[in-house]
């Protein structure tokens, strides 16, 4: 009997042995899959950037000096243009208004009161003319009997006074006939229609703008014949060989800028990027409605090139770029991924992989540009760390590098 039992047991134990061995295998922990980066020295610089567009250092907006009639701007964008030289709009004298029934009428009974009191001056002259030669018959007749004394002298002296006043009121009707004349020219003047005011010839009695300084034309900005007021813009003119970059940063990014920092701008169009300075952070910050809605603050900084013209000659005013402005950078410095980095506390950590287990350890960490941080303290060249550590990651745990497909 005790020998068939023995029996039932070393046939039973080597299959339970096995489901066990096999169980355990199945349950046992499985090291959880991550992303390893490698803890190394390298370059690391911190900027700040947003969307910035170049433009001319000094633009000039030429406006209209009078009101008037301007004819048709010959200038295109891109010409060139010479100070004092180059002539940019002819202004004329605009053509008089339409008239109403009302004021047509009111003007053509004023035009023939005009031409009336026209007439009567001609007709007031030649009754001073007529006076006046009486007067002047007159006194040749007294000379001639003052010298055989056959009148008195005092009625001599009253022909020449009576001849005197003749010539002078001749001379008031003269006057006054000149007056009507005019007065009539301005009734007539009052008639005039819009199109029949312009001269057909080329000859323009025009007011000629010039352009105030040397450079290229940027924009006209009104360019068809038209009625123009005082003071409207026609044309913008600029060096476009006086370019800067205008972009406009959160002012809280604006107060860690300072002018002489180095400016890298990048997607302008040609290769590489081109080298600048910052040459003015200004001083006054301004509102600004964000894609998403959202009011900004925003500040104007101000960067010059220094590379020669002929690297970026291809820009122009307006043209979008991206600066990026150098607050600090390191040629060697200990770098670790910002993505590995998580908070314990007030402490910065990562799992740095020891043989393949997770180990929590605390990092002093630098200068950080939001791709890679700078390690103080805490780690070494050379170890690998987790990347986006998830909650299965635990102290101590069993990591393997996840397998790249």
């Amino acid at each position: 009997m005790q020998t068939a039992t023995r029996r039932r047991l070393w046939f039973w134990i080597p299959p339970l042995a096995l489901l066990l061995a096999v169980l355990g295998w199945l349950f046992r922990p499985q090291p959880v899959a991550v992303d390893l980066a490698v803890v190394q020295r390298g370059p690391l610089r911190v900027t700040v950037t947003d969307d910035g567009e170049t433009r001319v250092k000094d633009v000039f907006v030429v406006s209209a000096p009078v009101a008037g009639l301007m004819r048709r701007i010959e200038l295109e964008a891109g010409d060139e243009v010479k100070a004092g030289e180059t002539i940019v709009a002819r202004i004329e004298p605009t053509d008089p208004s339409f008239l109403d029934r009302r004021t047509a009428a009111e003007v053509t009974a004023a035009v023939r009161a005009a031409e009336a009191a026209r007439t009567h001056a001609v007709a007031e002259v030649s009754r001073v003319q007529a006076e006046l030669e009486f007067a002047q018959a007159e006194l040749r007749r007294y000379e001639s009997l003052v010298v055989r004394a056959a009148i008195s002298q005092n009625d001599l002296d009253s022909a020449r006074r009576r001849a005197r006043t003749a010539e002078a009121a001749l001379e008031e009707s003269r006057a006054g006939l000149r007056i009507r004349e005019s007065e009539l020219e301005l009734a007539r003047a009052r008639l005039l229609t819009p199109g029949g005011a312009r001269s057909p010839s080329e000859a323009c009695d025009c007011v000629v703008v010039r352009s105030p300084v040397s450079g290229r034309v940027l924009r006209v900005l009104t360019e068809s014949e038209g009625v123009v007021s005082a003071a409207a813009p026609l044309i913008e003119v600029g060096d476009p060989q006086r370019l800067e970059v205008v972009v406009d940063l959160l002012s809280t990014d604006a107060v860690r800028v300072e002018p002489g920092q180095r400016v890298l701008v990048e997607s302008w169009g040609g290769s590489g990027s081109l080298e600048g300075v910052v040459r003015r952070v200004e001083p006054f910050g301004f509102t600004k409605v964000s894609a998403l809605g959202v009011e900004e603050q925003r500040v104007n900084v101000i960067v010059d090139f220094v590379e020669p013209p002929e690297r970026w000659q291809r820009l122009g005013h307006g043209f979008r770029v991206e600066p990026r402005i150098v607050l600090w950078e390191s040629q060697d410095v200990l770098k670790v991924p910002l993505s590995a980095l998580y908070r314990a506390g007030a402490d910065w950590m990562v799992f740095s992989d020891d043989d393949g287990r997770a180990i929590p350890t605390r990092v002093r960490i630098g200068h950080e540009n939001g791709l890679e941080a700078e390690v103080l303290e805490g780690l070494d060249a050379g170890q690998g760390v987790v990347t986006h550590p998830s909650d299965r990651v635990a102290p101590r745990a069993r990591i393997e590098p996840r397998e790249v497909r």
